[in-house]
C-alpha cells in the first residue's frame, strides 16, 4: 500500500488542527441562542447519512459534529452486552448509538487523537445520560487497549485519513478478540485509480487523497489476518471514489500475533467519562 509515513508531523498535524476547528465550531454553536451549527459538508458526508430518529435521540452537538461518510452502526449488527470500539470517535455520535444498542451490559469505546473533539464527546455523553462510554486519547496506529477485549470495532471515514494504515489494520486485529469483527464506513477507490489521481479528487483531510482502493484494501485486512472480507460500496463521493461498508472477522483460531503500540491501559483506567480523567497520552 503506497502511503505516507507515520512520521509525517505535517500532515497529521494538518489533520488534527481540521477536526480540533469542527469541534470548536459545534462546542461555540452551541452556546449559541440558535444552538449547534452542523460542521459545513456536503450531502455525501454528516449526519444526514443517518435516520432521523437516530438523530432526535441524541444530542444537538453530537449530531452537528459528525463529519462520517456513512454510519457503521446501522451495519455492525451490535447486540446487547457486546465491547464496541469506535477509532477516530469525533464528537461521539456513533459511540453513543454503539452504546445504546449494547445496553448497560455492554460498554461502547471512543479513541480519537484531538483534546477539542474528546472534550466535546465527554459534554455529549454526559447530555445524553450515557454511562456505559469510555473515551480514550490515542492515535488508531496505537490503540490504548489490551488485546483480545473487544468485540466489534467500527470507524466512519477515519481510516482513510490515517497516514499508516497497516498499522490500523494489525492494531485493530489485536485488540478484537477471536471470532469478533468489524463494521466500518470508510472511502474506497476504484482500482483502476492512480494515487495521483485521488489527489486530485480532493484533498487529504477531505477524505479522499487518503482513500485506499478496494484491492488495497482488501489485501490490508487479508496481511493483518481477517478473513471474510466484503468491502460494498454505498454511493459515489467523486468520480471513482466511493463511501463503501466494510466487513472483516478475526477467525475465532489464529496463529497470528500482532503487537503494535503499548497496549497496557486496561479498560476503565482511562478518560473514564469526566474531563479530569482525560489525562491518556498519544
Amino acid at each position: 500500500m503506497s502511503e505516507h509515513s507515520l512520521d509525517d508531523p505535517d500532515l497529521r498535524e494538518t489533520v488534527r488542527r481540521r477536526y480540533a476547528a469542527a469541534a470548536v465550531k459545534v462546542t461555540e454553536g452551541g452556546s449559541a441562542c440558535c444552538g449547534p451549527q452542523a460542521v459545513e459538508v456536503d450531502e455525501n458526508f454528516g449526519s444526514t447519512l443517518y435516520a432521523s430518529d437516530e438523530r432526535d435521540e441524541l444530542p444537538a452537538e453530537a449530531v452537528a459534529a459528525s463529519l462520517g461518510c456513512g454510519n457503521p452502526t446501522a451495519v455492525a449488527e451490535l447486540r446487547e452486552g457486546e465491547r464496541v470500539l469506535d477509532l477516530g470517535s469525533g464528537g461521539g455520535i456513533d459511540v453513543l448509538l454503539s452504546a445504546r444498542r449494547v445496553g448497560p451490559t455492554g460498554k461502547a469505546y471512543g479513541l480519537d487523537m484531538t483534546e477539542e473533539m474528546l472534550a466535546l464527546s465527554l459534554a455529549n455523553a454526559a447530555k445524553a445520560g450515557a454511562t456505559n462510554v469510555e473515551f480514550l486519547k490515542g492515535a488508531i496506529e496505537s490503540v490504548p487497549l489490551p488485546a483480545n477485549t473487544i468485540d466489534v470495532v467500527i470507524s466512519n471515514c477515519v481510516i482513510n485519513l490515517s497516514t499508516d494504515k497497516s498499522a490500523v489494520f494489525a492494531e485493530t486485529f489485536r485488540v478484537l478478540r477471536p471470532g469478533g469483527r468489524i463494521g466500518v464506513s470508510d472511502v474506497v477507490a476504484d482500482d483502476s485509480l492512480t494515487t495521483p489521481q485521488r489527489a486530485e479528487r480532493g484533498s487529504y483531510v477531505g477524505c479522499i487523497a487518503g482513500a485506499l482502493s478496494f484491492a488495497e484494501y482488501r489485501q490490508g485486512l487479508r496481511a493483518a489476518g481477517f478473513t471474510d472480507i466484503e468491502i460494498t460500496p454505498t454511493h459515489q463521493v467523486a468520480d471513482g471514489m466511493h463511501s463503501a461498508i466494510v466487513r472483516a472477522v478475526k477467525p475465532m483460531s489464529s496463529e497470528r500475533v500482532v503487537s503494535i503500540g503499548p497496549a497496557s491501559v486496561e479498560p476503565g483506567t482511562c478518560c473514564g467519562g469526566t474531563a479530569s480523567g482525560c489525562g491518556c497520552s498519544d
